[in-house]
């Protein structure tokens, strides 16, 4: 049977017909340049800017979760040659230098079980997280030293495994859900969100949330608080030497929960954003850059986060300093909310601090609109990509010191 030629996707019910047919022809011996392999590539360029049109999506990196699988069943380099081709093939895949072709995918999708749509980077992360959250959980693959070592498990006499992953299973499961593994289904979202460090972040929100229990914030949360002049209200407290430590003052008056929590290894979180089971929200701060910029930027970000988009079972974790053009629609408003309060769009365009930056122009805007300099100065060096400009003016040191840590 011959099938019609693939057309533009107008509708939900083509989009899924076209995503099976792509799955069917993935498991197939396609020859390159065959009749199949060009409707395969059509069909994903369909399928790829139907997604882009209709949905705001952060797709699932191939190679992460080619990563995360490795990780999972303890697997090297060498043990994927056989997917691959030749060893060198694997290190030149992983490492960026060479793409993924139908045949590895194949290989790959029937070897570790991983999905095509995944592999084909046509998964979001949300959906990538869910299914995979469906599974077993693998206690062993929590960062267990480094719970160990900040104390938020216990040491145990016996030294058994079974022992040790009991206190991770407690740990996770005092978070209030029926189970430990129940509990363990909170969707992680966000720019600082990968499968690879899925296990590591969801431990270092565990810790969160129970440091946020044990602040016992006595405000009630008034969703209909929030707005821009409440933003506005918060963003102006930058101007005092004290200010990260009135910001958090100020949060918890209005019965917002605000953490410090230094990151785990091997993450690159800079905040999150959630609620805990009674409603409460939950700000997470790691203040793993050391500047007033980031963490006035992080801060309202989060804030944006609480006023707009999480829920009981969504919580965000962001990487803000290596991700400034998100291309996800939440992420993308909360940049925009938190910038546009700093400094409106309109007057920025038109201030002299950025049409001849300079020190005297950016404390100039900064006593205008009544923000620290360091706020200025960071948008300067994040629009223009000159990182070694201003450095002086950014608060390195300016930012821990109000929050003494053995970690710091």
């Amino acid at each position: 049977m011959i099938k019609p030629q693939p057309k533009v996707i107008r509708t939900q019910e083509q989009y899924r017909e076209y995503l099976s047919e792509v799955e069917e022809l993935i498991i197939q011996q396609l020859t390159p340049g065959s009749e199949e392999a060009e409707r395969l590539e059509l069909l994903t360029i369909l399928i790829e800017n139907y997604e882009s049109s209709n949905y705001a999506i952060e797709p699932v990196d191939p190679i992460d979760a080619i990563k995360f699988r490795m990780a999972e069943k303890g697997l090297k380099q060498v043990d994927l040659a056989p997917y691959f081709g030749t060893k060198s093939r694997v290190s030149e895949v992983l490492s960026g230098k060479r793409a993924l072709t139908v045949p590895m995918i194949k290989a790959l999708s029937v070897g570790l079980g991983i999905a095509p749509q995944t592999l084909l980077g046509l998964e979001t992360e949300a959906h990538y997280t869910e299914r995979n959250a469906k599974t077993e959980v693998n206690w062993s693959k929590f960062p267990i030293k480094e719970m160990l070592s900040r104390g938020w498990i216990e040491n145990v006499t016996s030294k058994a495994k079974r022992d040790v992953e009991l206190q991770v299973k407690n740990f996770i499961g005092s978070l209030g859900e029926t189970t430990a593994s129940a509990s363990f289904k909170r969707t992680l979202s966000g720019d600082a969100y990968s499968p690879l460090t899925h296990y590591k972040l969801y431990a270092w929100v565990a810790c969160v949330i129970h440091k946020a229990r044990e602040r016992e914030i006595k405000a009630k949360f008034d969703a209909e608080v929030i707005d821009k002049d409440f933003l506005k209200e918060l963003a102006q407290l930058s101007w005092s030497e004290y200010g990260p430590l009135l910001a958090i003052e100020y949060l918890e008056r209005h019965g917002i929960c605000v953490v410090i929590e230094p990151a785990l290894k091997g993450t690159s979180v800079d905040g999150a954003a959630m609620r805990d089971s009674d409603g409460t929200p939950i700000i997470g701060l790691s203040l793993r850059q050391d500047r007033l910029d980031n963490f006035w930027f992080t801060l309202l970000h989060e804030v944006v986060h609480i006023w707009k988009h999480v829920d009981l079972e969504k919580t965000f974790v962001d990487d803000l300093e290596n991700h400034k053009d998100s291309k996800d629609k939440f992420e993308a408003e909360a940049n925009r909310l938190a910038r546009d309060t700093f400094i409106p769009r309109v007057v920025w365009k038109r201030s002299n601090a950025y049409l001849n930056p300079s020190r005297t122009t950016i404390d100039e805007l900064s006593r205008e609109l009544n923000i620290h300099p360091a706020i200025i100065a960071g948008r300067l060096r994040r629009e223009s990509g000159k990182y070694n400009q201003f450095s002086e003016l950014v608060g390195y040191g300016e930012v821990r010191k109000h929050f003494p840590s053995k970690y710091w």
